[in-house]
């Protein structure tokens, strides 16, 4: 009877421990190595100066910020050094508390003056400090420090994305005291209260960090340690990930390399795909003419047909989506049905290509010639301005797709010397206030290459940040919308899918429609 009864007694505390904890929760286990694939290194470890994903994969385990995108919710935004914070009521005021006895790797202890000396920072850089997000935080007239577990933030006006910005991955959190000895430390050196600390770079072959024992959340990470493996041939990445040799690649497959790896390993390997937050846009400069003409630019957008063109593409290429200027799927996103009432959005193609040659006509443009400046990457640059050509072809217009390297193709774009491109947003998250700077005059927005203002669009702009309910920002976002694409200064083609096929092994890690979010590996663990 006690043997019966100590069994019974067992299997009803492990049935009540999945009940509580989860299946996951139980089947997690603590060790190992996960070794990844990235396709290319960081130039160097200052996050508040890098934008490459290949930065992220690698140097973001070494660092926590104060807010982090919550992994398995996205959008929701979560704590990290943050333990919690509220908003005044006006919007003006945010407050943070922060986790009490975080370290960093060095055993010194965290305080609200490091959160202070950071943001600082990224906000009012010295001379000689680079930050690439310092106009997203301009709203933010002070950081204060009032106590050692309190950051208070004070804005100058209500920003509806204020959270969203703060949860950014390049974000992360430095030693003030070691910035006060020298404020560029960071490009030469990792000193963080991340997950991870840093064992070994050998640049052009990989990147190791092994667990900090020190972490602050109990009991994590799960892995010893992870290796992310430098791999700029695509072929090699495939190839090792077929072999086994890495377990995983975070930024993302061709539909082709996809079905390679699946027929080759079958169940072996999870796939995961969503639309990702990177449009292409043609961007036509109106400072060349004829493209100061409303009409001219228009014709060229009408001529494109954007449903059938994102089905062909996308068994070869990982553009799949047509969307307007926010990616679909997102919930501030214009729905399909009221995409196509767009110009250059209706799926009767036909007429619109009659309506682009008489457009054409009107303006004295019927054989129209110009050279389309595109980046010489195949997948998916040259696969969609190969396509945008055959387009134009349809209504007698004769463009020529020349492929440059990056480096020209950017100096030339954003120089102001290309008739027209092939032009990108990419971001770390869905965010109109990020998204919509590709938009407004050229004056405002350093990554808008279309040489244009636009006032109307630069107001609509500024009312959206300030919206304090959804609906009001959504009837402003659908105005400055329907205006992008009457202009047509710069419109959306095709949005890209994000692919990504990783060994069943590799647990914890999710999704998400940016190749720079989750990727701290806090929680990734690995079976057997």
């Amino acid at each position: 009877m006690n043997r019966y009864f100590m069994s019974m007694l067992t299997l009803m505390f492990a049935v009540l421990v999945v009940g509580v904890m989860g299946k996951d929760a139980i089947a997690q286990t603590r060790g190992g190595e996960l070794v990844f694939a990235v396709s290319a290194e960081p130039p160097n470890y200052d996050c508040h100066r890098n934008s490459s994903f290949a930065f992220v994969h690698s140097v973001r385990p070494h660092y926590s910020t104060l807010l982090k995108f919550d992994a398995p919710n996205y959008p929701a935004v979560t704590g990290d050094l943050a333990e919690s914070w509220t908003i005044s009521e006006d919007g003006l005021t945010y407050t943070f508390k922060l986790h009490d006895g975080v370290q960093f790797h060095d055993g010194s202890t965290l305080t609200s003056a490091d959160v202070k000396a950071s943001y600082d920072r990224i906000i009012n850089p010295q001379e000689g400090i680079v930050s690439l997000r310092q106009g997203a935080y301009s709203d933010i007239v002070s950081v204060e420090a009032p106590d050692d577990l309190t950051v208070v933030m004070k804005l100058k006006a209500p920003n509806s994305a204020m959270i969203s910005l703060l949860a950014s991955p390049w974000n992360c959190i430095y030693s003030a005291a070691k910035l006060e000895e020298n404020p560029r430390y960071p490009e030469t050196e990792i000193l963080g209260t991340g997950a991870f600390v840093p064992v070994e770079h050998e640049a052009g072959s990989h990147w190791v960090g092994k667990r900090f024992d020190g972490y602050f959340q109990e009991g994590k990470p799960y892995l010893d340690s992870y290796r992310a493996i430098y791999m700029r041939s695509t072929a090699a990445r495939v190839n090792a990930l077929q072999a086994g040799e890495v377990l995983a690649e975070f930024r993302g497959h061709t539909p082709a390399n996809r079905d390679k790896l699946v027929d080759a390993l079958g169940d072996k390997v999870n796939v995961y795909e969503q639309p990702w937050a990177c449009v292409l846009n043609i961007s036509l400069n109106v400072e060349k003419e004829p493209f100061d003409d409303p009409r001219v630019r228009r014709a060229l957008s009408l001529a494109v047909d954007r449903w059938n063109g994102a089905e062909a593409l996308s068994k070869i290429a990982f553009v799949r989506r047509v969307g307007g200027v926010l990616r679909p799927g997102y919930d501030l996103a214009t729905p399909d049905e009221e995409l196509e009432s767009l110009p250059g959005f209706s799926r009767d193609v036909e007429a619109a290509r009659e309506e682009a040659r008489r457009l054409l006509a009107e303006a004295g443009q019927s054989d129209l010639k110009f050279t389309f400046t595109n980046r010489n990457i195949s997948v998916p640059y040259e696969a969609v301005g190969v396509f945008l050509v055959d387009q134009w072809r349809q209504i007698g217009v004769d463009a020529v797709n020349d492929p440059l390297p990056t480096s020209e193709y950017l100096a030339k774009l954003r120089g102001g010397n290309a008739e027209a491109g092939l032009d990108f947003v990419c971001d770390f998250m869905d965010e109109p206030n990020l998204q919509l700077l590709k938009y407004i005059s050229t004056d405002n927005s350093s990554i808008n290459y279309g040489q244009y203002t636009d006032r109307y669009l630069d107001e609509l702009f500024e009312k959206q940040i300030r919206a304090r309910t959804k609906e009001d920002r959504i009837a402003i976002l659908r105005q400055f919308e329907q205006h992008v694409m009457e202009q047509a200064y710069n419109v959306p083609t095709f949005w890209w899918q994000r692919i990504i096929v990783n060994w069943k092994q590799v647990n914890g890690w999710h999704m998400s429609p940016s190749h720079h979010l989750n990727q701290d590996l806090t929680d990734v663990w690995l079976s057997e």
